[in-house]
């Protein structure tokens, strides 16, 4: 008998990890019904009592995704201004001219769902879950003994890719770590980076000539990290760059940095619908252009603090973007990047050390895909530390330890992510106002994420997942206040 009770508990665990809740729930409930006397029901019911709050996250993520692609043919992207964007999908017969309510051009709801469905699902050289690396490409290197304010040399590039090269153990993705000076062209840091990490690498190919940018063509190991598009309108500066990139072939980390209540909505659920929109966009015109090219969603959501600028320090950064990625790994079933394990202090101390490391925890508790910005970065990615990401990887080394070795029986752990009924008709309305900050939607949810800090916080106070991870949780009950 009881090796039924924990055969049906393993089956339980393994729903889980498909994000089958309705399945596991009945596994847990059949082990409370049949076999409540053995010793795997206690930790079956601590399971259970979590499903129903899985169910109604994993929902919200599926109306986030539906809500997203009726966001491009309902509300629309405004290239109207781009006659090259606009050339492309008029002649691929994308664009939905019957539909006269859309504030922009609106594409065809059957076009939309035709050319994602050509997007590759699996990547190549896919490092797995909750792989940490570095990123951001701030401006400054921070330098120890030395306030100056200045790039990298190329002497300072190659020892961080020596450095980096070294802590391959716990960086699996060397995204371009920080902004270079003209000793070094942007084709020259790409050849530093392919000689000294074997592993997963992302660069920026806009400076780069042609040639150039063909050198990451047919490397499975390389994303060409791009952007387009940014409060439902593409970037000019970007449009030629992108297409390029989409037209050479490479593995596309297609990047959206929407900030709450600067760039997007305020609300968790509207922001994330927005985001997923416009990385959806870059994904339907890459496969209009080069049909079944490979693309990383690189939706990187930020929010603000009080004075109204980008905080990596804030609780609430780790938070919406574990959300971003459960949309993609629960749902859309696209390989995701996102960003947290920083900070907003300037200098390597070990306040910034342990908020990032909290911010790291709080992302590998919920579980991400390929993380950026985790290591060596300060003051909310301005600038890199290569002696903070030495002491980054370090604690790396410990928490990675301690969570693989405690990670049986705990399942998935829920967000609580909150919903925002109006999510869609909040878009609408930024797009007809043209700001956030003029949108009646962004002022009834200036709370948003204080309440769901909150949720998260009365629900950690009753269930301790990882004891012995230096965690939101322990935060929480030595301090009493929420930090990741």
């Amino acid at each position: 008998m009881s090796d039924k009770a924990n055969e049906l508990f393993r089956r339980g665990l393994a729903s889980e990890k498909r994000f089958d809740f309705e399945s596991a729930k009945a596994t847990y409930q059949e082990i409370a019904v049949h076999f409540g006397l053995t010793p795997v029901a206690f930790p079956a019911a601590s399971r259970l009592e979590d499903m129903d709050d899985l169910m109604a996250e994993k929902r919200l993520y599926e109306r986030i995704d539906a809500n997203a692609r009726r966001v491009l043919s309902e509300i629309g992207i405004n290239i109207a201004d781009s006659p090259e964007l606009m050339q492309i999908l008029m002649d691929a017969d994308a664009v939905d001219f019957d539909n006269s309510t859309a504030v922009f051009v609106p594409l065809k709801k059957e076009y939309v769902h035709d050319r994602l469905a050509m997007v590759p699902k699996k990547l190549a050289c896919d490092p797995g879950l909750n792989a940490f690396g570095t990123g951001a490409t701030p401006p400054f290197l921070k330098r120890p003994f030395d306030d100056q304010l200045r790039a990298a040399s190329r002497g300072e590039f190659e020892e961080i890719v020596r450095v980096v090269a070294d802590m391959a153990d716990v960086v699996r993705i060397f995204s371009l770590p920080v902004a270079t000076d003209r000793s070094i062209s942007d084709y020259e840091v790409a050849r530093a980076m392919e000689k000294g990490f074997p592993g997963l690498k992302m660069t920026a190919t806009k400076n780069m000539a042609d040639p150039e940018v063909a050198f990451l063509r047919g490397k499975d190991h390389w994303l060409d990290g791009t952007s387009l598009i940014t409060s439902l309108a593409p970037m000019r500066s970007m449009v030629k760059p992108f297409l390029r990139s989409v037209r050479t072939g490479n593995i596309l980390l297609l990047l959206d940095l929407t900030i709450a209540g600067a760039s997007g909505p305020q609300s968790p659920e509207a922001l994330l619908t927005q985001i997923h929109a416009q990385v959806l966009f870059m994904m339907v015109l890459a496969q209009t252009l080069n049909p079944g090219v490979a693309c990383v969603h690189g939706g990187i959501p930020g929010v603000v603090e009080a004075g109204g600028d980008l905080s990596y320090s804030s609780p609430h950064q780790p938070l919406i973007n574990a959300a971003m990625a459960r949309v993609n790994l629960w749902v859309a079933g696209y390989p995701s990047a996102q960003s947290g394990g920083s900070t907003s202090l300037t200098e390597v101390s070990q306040d910034a050390l342990s908020e990032s490391e909290l911010s790291r925890n709080t992302l590998r508790k919920y579980g991400v895909h390929i993380l950026r910005h985790a290591m060596g970065a300060l003051g909310s990615l301005n600038f890199f530390s290569l002696q903070k990401l030495v002491e980054d990887c370090e604690r790396e080394r410990r928490s990675e330890k301690i969570f693989l070795e405690n990670q049986a029986n705990k399942g998935v752990i829920p967000l609580y992510f909150p919903a925002d009924d109006a999510a869609l008709e909040g878009i609408r309305e930024i797009a007809e106002k043209g700001n956030p900050k003029n949108a009646d939607h962004t002022l009834r949810n200036v709370e948003a994420f204080m309440k769901w800090e909150k949720r998260i916080n009365d629900a950690a106070r009753k269930k301790l997942y990882y004891p012995q991870l230096n965690d939101t949780v322990i935060e929480l009950i030595r301090r009493g206040d929420f930090t990741p």
